[in-house]
């Protein structure tokens, strides 16, 4: 946040002078901070300063004593304010929230040469957090992208160079000092210095990186093969082709796995050269010894706040408890409102936000357990609303929505909340808002089999719960006769320097015996 400097006139000469200095010291720091009006008036300076799009002004008075040295500190940051038409401005990432610094490169919807207007789409990122769909602020020509997908930008850092079109040149702002990129050399092309290409017509443009490959194709165009240098030079050794080699990694890129397939492969027998039959090309024993190495792939998205999450958890006394649910009275209960559901447009109704419902009804009676610990002032928050997290595997990882004031909610409105979580995170739209807030999280590792586990809390909530998957088991009635009974398996983990034993296991109990008579339930719901 930034606060206007006010500086009085009745300074004196010394003080203004220092006041200036200061002023001009804090433009010289700010990375991405410009002047783009300076009025010359004898006593007054109006700046209007801007960051990320935002814009406001600095009103500042001065004495006459200090306008000749204000002038001379200030109006050099002043010129280069605004580019002029034509001119490259820098598009910066700017701060997508919750103190995140970097950010992944899920898509970049523009390319070099292409023609930007105010609020296109430029790329779209993905923090440990959420997925944030970036769009522009200036009119005019992309003339560099700094990333590719699946890069990790830098908050702070230019995503794109755009040449600025004459209205955007006048308003758009420009950072005082940009950050400064090195150009990619190149070599003038001339008969004794000819552009770099292989034996088989490749060519590799100066201005790609060392993986991308430029290919002459037989229309006279070109088309790129992907490639890591290693695999170019593995291609290189065993006098393979790139071209004809289809790539089955991200993007077409061809890999080791793609030319150890292609040597094994029989190259065909020709016919007849020359009036001699050429005999069928062998693979050697050792071009069909190479093997996978070891391969270092970084943490992104969503694993890589899990590893932030479980590292914090390891540092929580975790307590355990476990019981077990019979689900025979939830599974008849969910099936006579699947009528109510279908009605009001709920397309999918599972056992899950029954679960959900008595969760947050057995919270009212333990609101301790939906709280959270303040270890700095050794406080606890009790957390007003019971926003439930509920973990789900996507094709990113593991990811903990929550659905917020389950107190308020019906058993049909949470199932609408859960079904819309469960499509937007398959599709890796979730918010940083669905993300965030979360009071208690139950997780059902049942979907997927297993029955009792052991749950790791999602800091700083001080519990979580986990499903089991529900079985059919023998057991005795009242009158000792043997029946079938359906059951699932509850664990519950605790923060122990929260929640003790005898608080956790009166919870479950309760937990209990709304999930085995539901009906209950209705005695409690407003």
């Amino acid at each position: 946040m930034y606060r206007p400097l006010l500086f009085a006139t009745s300074l004196s000469a010394r003080a203004s002078f220092n006041a200036a200095k200061s002023f001009t010291n804090l433009s010289q720091q700010t990375q991405h901070n410009q002047f783009v009006n300076l009025s010359n008036r004898p006593y007054s300076q109006q700046f209007c300063q801007s960051t990320g799009g935002r814009h406001f002004s600095l009103n500042t008075r001065f004495a006459p004593i200090l306008n000749s040295h204000f002038q001379l500190t200030i109006h050099r940051y002043a010129h280069s304010a605004a580019p002029a038409e034509g001119g490259a401005q820098p598009f910066i990432l700017t701060d997508v929230g919750e103190g995140i610094a970097e950010v992944e490169i899920i898509n970049f919807y523009v390319k070099v040469g292409d023609r930007l207007s105010e609020f296109d789409r430029v790329c779209e990122v993905q923090s440990d957090k959420a997925t944030v769909e970036i769009t522009s602020r200036y009119e005019g020509v992309v003339s560099k992208v700094y990333y590719q997908k699946g890069d990790i930008a830098k908050v702070g850092k230019p995503l794109i160079d755009v040449t600025l079109s004459s209205h955007s040149a006048s308003a758009a702002p420009a950072p005082a000092t940009p950050t400064p990129t090195t150009p990619t050399p190149t070599t003038p092309t001339s008969p004794s210095n000819p552009a770099p290409s292989t034996s088989q017509g490749h060519t590799i443009s100066s201005h790609e990186d060392q993986f991308t490959t430029s290919i002459r194709t037989s229309s006279g165009g070109t088309r790129k093969v992907l490639a890591t240098p290693a695999v170019r030079r593995l291609a290189s050794e065993k006098k393979l082709t790139l071209s004809t080699i289809s790539g089955t990694g991200r993007d077409g890129r061809v890999t080791k796995a793609d030319i150890i397939r292609a040597l094994e492969q029989p190259t065909p027998v020709t016919k007849e050269t020359h009036g001699a039959a050429v005999p069928e090309t062998k693979v050697s024993q050792e071009t069909l010894s190479i093997t996978e190495e070891d391969r270092e792939v970084p943490i992104r998205g969503y694993a890589r706040a899990m590893v932030k999450t479980m590292t914090a958890a390891a540092k929580v006394p975790h307590f355990g408890y476990a019981d077990e649910l019979e689900v025979d009275n939830i599974i008849a209960f969910r099936k006579m409102l699947l009528r109510a559901a279908n009605e009001r447009g709920v397309e999918k109704l599972t056992l899950m936000p029954i679960f959900l419902k008595a969760l947050s009804l057995s919270l009212k009676a333990f609101p301790i357990v939906n709280s959270q610990l303040k270890e700095e002032s050794m406080s606890l928050v009790y957390k007003a609303s019971h926003n439930i997290g509920v973990a789900m595997d996507t094709p990113s990882g593991l990811v903990v929505p929550n659905i917020k004031n389950c107190q308020n909610k019906s058993i049909l409105e949470i199932a609408q909340d859960l079904n819309r979580l469960m499509g937007l995170a398959k599709e890796n739209k979730l918010s940083v808002n669905e993300l965030t807030g979360g009071t208690i999280t139950l997780s059902n590792v049942g979907t997927i089999g297993g029955t009792y586990t052991s749950p790791i809390l999602n800091i700083p909530e001080v519990a979580i719960g986990a499903l089991g998957k529900i079985q059919t088991v023998p057991r005795f009635d009242s009158q000792g006769h043997v029946k079938p009974v359906q059951i699932i398996q509850l664990s519950w983990s605790a923060d122990h320097r929260v929640l003790d034993g005898a608080t956790v296991a009166r919870f479950s109990t309760l937990f209990k015996r709304y999930v085995e008579n539901p009906t209950s339930m209705l005695l409690e719901c407003r």
